[in-house]
């Protein structure tokens, strides 16, 4: 999902990209040559981390950097790109902005850009393994109470409007936030008021650690208050939408039985 351009070249041959997710998603589909700019978010594959160009970090990325690599394609992302430059990324190359939410919008980015770059064959087959590998999660008919943060000082979570709510969901998870748009800034007090059942800590955009979920976990107990479960999860098979998918899958299978065991203890699942 994302806007309509015109190629001047077409296949494509120079392309940048400026979102993590995609950057591998492009790697799926064998594009590591075409691929000369990348940004320094992009850490998946290491075989690109490693030898391309890095054209900045996802929201200041270098303009001049990215117009002497004379690229004939630059894709972005609504969200995690900003609006201010992908307007002045559109003079030197077309600009494709993907503008992902949920499941569905992520399997019509890969279906998009496999158009765009000329494999469609193997974004189909992408798009089919990674529906054949969610219809087989299973999960309970109870909707644990779940609160899942992604920044700490001040503590920040994510809405019902969101791709890694989306995710949420597939796990068999009621977001506690979900009434809530994007990423609000909430509070320990908050959760609590609730009846928050479990807490999923990310391993991105903040990297929290098993010292965070101590602290948390703390602060319930202080409160006397029933303490949730607390799991620090994978950031990434949450919020990479992608190739990424064919994997999440499986981890939230996982996670899922690992939700359930019988303990009130926190471990790590990062």
């Amino acid at each position: 999902m994302g806007n309509i351009i015109k190629l001047g070249t077409y296949p494509p041959k120079r392309i940048i990209s400026l979102v993590p997710s995609q950057t591998e998603l492009l790697h799926y589909l064998g594009l590591d040559e075409e691929v000369i700019g990348i940004t320094k978010f992009c850490v998946h594959p290491q075989t690109l981390f490693r030898n391309k160009a890095r054209v900045g970090g996802t929201k200041n990325v270098n303009i001049e950097k990215i117009k002497s690599l004379m690229p004939d394609l630059i894709i972005a992302n609504k969200e995690e790109n900003v609006k201010e430059q992908i307007e002045e990324l559109h003079q030197i190359a077309p600009v494709w902005v993907s503008d992902v939410n949920n499941f569905e919008d992520a399997l019509n980015m890969i279906k998009s850009i496999g158009e765009l770059v000329v494999k469609e064959k193997q974004a189909e087959k992408l798009i089919a393994a990674i529906e054949t590998a969610f219809s087989k999660l299973q999960t309970t008919n109870y909707k644990l109470q779940t609160a899942y943060l992604i920044w700490r000082n001040p503590h920040m979570t994510i809405g019902g409007d969101t791709f890694i709510n989306d995710m949420l969901c597939k796990c068999g998870l009621q977001n506690i936030f979900e009434n809530e748009k994007r990423y609000p800034a909430i509070t320990l007090e908050t959760i609590k008021e609730r009846d928050t059942k479990l807490i999923l800590l990310s391993s991105e955009p903040f990297p929290f650690k098993e010292k965070h979920a101590e602290e948390i976990k703390n602060y319930f107990a202080n409160s006397q208050s029933p303490i949730p479960k607390i799991l620090i999860v994978d950031g990434e098979m949450f919020s990479w939408y992608g190739s990424r998918m064919l994997f999440a899958a499986q981890y939230f299978s996982e996670l899922i039985n690992h939700i359930y065991l019988p303990d009130s203890d926190y471990s790590n699942l990062a």
